[in-house]
C-alpha cells in the first residue's frame, strides 16, 4: 500500500487528494474482506465435504497433521482479519472507508466521476455525457443507512467474536481449554457468513457508486456453503468470492479423494476439528 501512496503524491505539492485516499481505503477494505471469506469459505467447506463424503474423510485423515495445520491457519486468519476489519483502532477499518465518504461527498459527484471515466484520455468521449445525465449523486443521508448496518454488525463482533480474536488468536491470553471453549460457545456459523456476506455486498455498493455512480443498495448475497453446494449458481452468474472459492475447494478434495483412493483407518483428527464446528451452529 505505501506503493500505491507513494504513486498517488502530486508532484509539485506532495499531498494525497481525498479522492486518491478514498480509493485506497476501499481497496484495502476489498483485498481484507476478500482474504477473510476466502479463509473461512475454505475452512467451513474443508468440513463440509469431509462430512458429507467418507472418501474424502479418509483423504484427509491420511495426513491429519497437515490438514489440521491447515484449518488451524485457516480459522486463525478468518479471525485476524475480522479484527482488522471491525476494530476501530486499526488503522484500516470498515469505518475509516465511511468517515471518508461522508467529509469529502464530492468525490461522488459527477465533475468527479467525469474525471474518472475520461482517464488518461486527452478527449471527452463521445458518450461521456449522456452516461453522466443518469449516475446518482448520494445524500447525506444515502451513507446513514450503511452506517447504521455497519454498527449492527461491529456489535455482533464486540458480543462474540472480539475477545475471542484478541484473547485466543492474537494474543493468546486464554490457554485453558474451558476458558477458550466458552468463547467459542458464543459464536455461530451462520451468523459469521452473514457477517461476511455483509462485508463483500458493502464493498460493491461503494464500489458502484465510486466507479459507475450507481445508487448505494446493501444487496443480500448468498452465504450458506450448503446451499452453495446444494444449488450452485451458474458460473457467469455466480458472484462473491464465497461461491467460487466454496466451488474450487469442494472440486479439488473430490478429485483428490478419487485419485488417492487411501485405505487407512480414520482418526480422530479431523473428526473432532468437525464436531466443533458443529458446535458452533454449522
Amino acid at each position: 500500500m505505501e506503493g500505491w501512496l507513494a504513486g498517488s503524491l502530486g508532484p509539485a505539492t506532495g499531498t494525497v487528494t481525498p479522492e486518491q485516499v478514498f480509493q485506497n481505503e476501499l481497496e484495502v477494505f476489498r483485498t481484507e474482506a476478500e482474504a477473510g471469506t476466502q479463509f473461512f469459505y475454505a475452512y467451513l467447506t474443508v468440513h463440509a465435504v469431509a462430512a458429507g463424503d467418507s472418501q474424502v474423510h479418509r483423504t484427509l485423515n491420511s495426513a491429519p497433521l497437515f490438514w489440521n495445520t491447515t484449518l488451524g491457519a485457516l480459522q486463525t486468519a478468518t479471525f485476524i482479519v475480522l479484527g482488522r476489519v471491525f476494530d476501530q483502532d486499526s488503522p484500516h477499518n470498515i469505518d475509516k472507508v465511511l468517515s471518508i465518504s461522508q467529509r469529502h461527498p464530492e468525490i461522488f459527484g459527477t465533475a468527479a466521476l467525469a474525471k474518472r471515466k475520461q482517464g488518461s484520455s486527452k478527449a471527452r468521449p463521445d458518450w461521456l455525457d449522456g452516461y453522466l445525465e443518469s449516475v446518482y449523486v448520494p445524500k447525506a443521508s444515502d451513507f446513514r443507512r450503511p452506517r447504521r448496518y455497519v454498527r449492527e454488525k461491529r456489535k455482533i463482533y464486540d458480543r462474540s467474536y472480539r475477545d475471542l480474536r484478541r484473547k485466543v488468536f492474537a494474543h493468546r491470553e486464554l490457554s485453558e481449554r474451558a476458558a477458550v471453549e466458552a468463547h467459542f460457545a458464543g459464536t455461530n456459523i451462520r451468523e459469521l457468513q452473514r457477517l461476511f456476506a455483509f462485508l463483500n455486498s458493502f464493498h460493491e455498493t461503494m464500489w458502484q457508486l465510486f466507479l459507475n455512480g450507481r445508487k448505494p443498495n446493501l444487496r443480500p448475497r448468498r452465504y450458506s456453503v450448503k446451499r452453495m453446494r446444494d444449488f450452485p449458481s451458474p458460473e457467469e452468474r455466480r458472484k462473491g468470492v464465497q461461491e467460487r472459492i466454496v466451488r474450487e475447494a469442494e472440486a479439488f478434495l473430490l478429485a483428490a479423494a478419487r485419485v488417492a483412493q487411501p485405505s487407512v483407518r480414520p482418526d480422530r483428527s479431523i473428526a473432532v476439528l468437525r464436531a466443533s464446528v458443529e458446535r458452533s451452529g454449522h
